[in-house]
């Protein structure tokens, strides 16, 4: 009977999360509390066992770092600089703010990347005189290709990281990074042709972006110094997690706690959990509560054997199963949950015989965060480009974004499959 109540509330709790009716951290939090109530889940358990607090404070730890930083001008500051570097050409624009979004995007998360590029660029294309459509669409297609490219780039890579205590920051660098470059061309290339007749710039407002000073956007030196140094530190410390041989967690939450303290005087602590992510937060703590939900009653176990059954426990078959799956349903329902879902399942084909699960966490990778271009509800970035959009007056439709996200996405999932197959899985043909 319990399974029943499993199944039922989380396919309840989904069809929520998806239609976007009621907030999707109340809609998981509430499935999770369900679950408790009817016995499926032991309070004991669900705080001790399936809440991954590693991930939780990780990503807290990480909105701290960023929101101080975001508060002393430098991502503006930087974006303006480039922008006249460039001389507010068009094309070169385009390209300019998807690279910085992709770069952002891999060493801080897309959902904070896109907060702090789409003001910047509603203001840069708005001066300009040009529509900020094609730059936005970019932006969210960036976005979501170079949040790929690292463990804490996108929730996805941050739930594999945690739950795969051998996979390091420098591995998803080095096994994801050189696809991630790769697709982002390729996209990226595609987009400027597209638009490159519908964007054109005067002379006159040209002039207006040149005589803007970038500094001007630096109202703190003392808290700009203090946040950009911690900030790389902390990267920093990332990179080199293999060798202090350290927590990922215990890395980001002394970096925040570092700034927290060198920055108390500008930003008082409670300023600063003001503009926490906390609706994100309990979001993922209910959404593991699901999870753990399903996982007690056998079903993540049920899913397990019948993948194997249907690959028959063939690596590369497994491997592109998981790739083009995890990409298609990522395309029209929020990956978190089903990354979430799909953790434990690969994690049982160990039990199956199954000793090399690497190609499996880079398939489920790949699929579920180049997955989020496949449509306008794929991925939170997206949610959120389009939220801003509309108030800007510039919005586009589902429709608009299906049309340049669903071609991105399948020629994504195409290289994707390619490169996990010559360097993960000719070997095993």
């Amino acid at each position: 009977m319990e399974w029943i109540f499993a199944v039922v509330i989380f396919v309840i709790s989904y069809i929520f999360i998806i239609t976007e009716k009621l907030n999707r951290a109340l809609v998981a939090c509430v499935g999770g509390v369900f679950m408790l109530f009817l016995g499926v889940l032991d309070l004991n358990a669900a705080f001790l066992e399936h809440i991954d607090w590693h991930t939780i404070v990780l990503l807290l730890s990480m909105m701290i770092l960023v929101s101080i930083t975001s508060q002393s001008g430098f991502f503006e500051f930087i974006a303006v600089s480039l922008a006249k570097l460039i001389k507010g050409r068009p094309v070169a624009l385009l390209i300019m703010i998807s690279t910085l979004t992709a770069v952002g995007s891999a060493f801080l998360n897309n959902v904070t990347t896109v907060l702090l590029i789409v003001p910047i660029v509603l203001t840069l294309t708005a001066m300009l005189h040009i529509s900020a459509i094609p730059y936005l669409l970019a932006v969210i297609l960036a976005s979501n290709i170079g949040g790929t490219a690292t463990l804490i780039g996108d929730p996805p890579n941050l739930m594999i990281g945690q739950a795969v205590s051998h996979l390091t920051f420098n591995d998803f660098i080095i096994n994801l990074g050189p696809i991630v470059v790769i697709i982002y061309v390729v996209i990226i290339t595609g987009v400027c042709l597209l638009y490159r007749r519908q964007l054109h710039v005067s002379a006159e407002d040209r002039k207006k972006l040149m005589a803007i000073n970038p500094r001007s956007y630096l109202q703190n030196q003392s808290l700009l110094f203090k946040s950009v140094a911690v900030l790389l530190l902390t990267t920093v410390g990332f990179i080199v997690q293999p060798w202090l041989n350290v927590e990922l967690t215990s890395i980001a939450m002394a970096g925040a706690l570092l700034l927290m303290l060198l920055t108390h005087e500008e930003k008082q602590t409670e300023e600063v959990f003001q503009t926490v992510e906390w609706v994100t937060l309990f979001f993922f703590v209910g959404l593991f509560m699901l999870v753990g939900g399903l996982k007690e009653v056998g079903i993540i176990d049920e899913i397990a054997k019948s993948i194997i059954f249907y690959t028959e426990g063939d690596l590369p078959k497994t491997a592109m199963l998981i790739l083009w799956a995890s990409g298609i349903l990522s395309g029209f329902v929020d990956n978190i949950p089903f990354v979430a879902a799909m953790i434990p399942v690969i994690l049982e084909f160990q039990d199956y015989g199954m000793t090399n699960l690497d190609p499996l966490w880079w398939a489920l990778a790949l699929g579920a965060c180049l997955g989020g271009n496949g449509t306008l509800i794929g991925a939170s970035s997206n949610v959120i480009v389009a939220g801003l959009a509309v108030k800007a007056k510039q919005p586009f439709t589902y429709m608009d974004f299906l049309k340049i996200g669903g071609p991105t996405a399948l020629v994504s999932f195409i290289l994707s499959s390619i490169y996990i197959y010559i360097r993960y899985l000719i070997y095993f043909m």
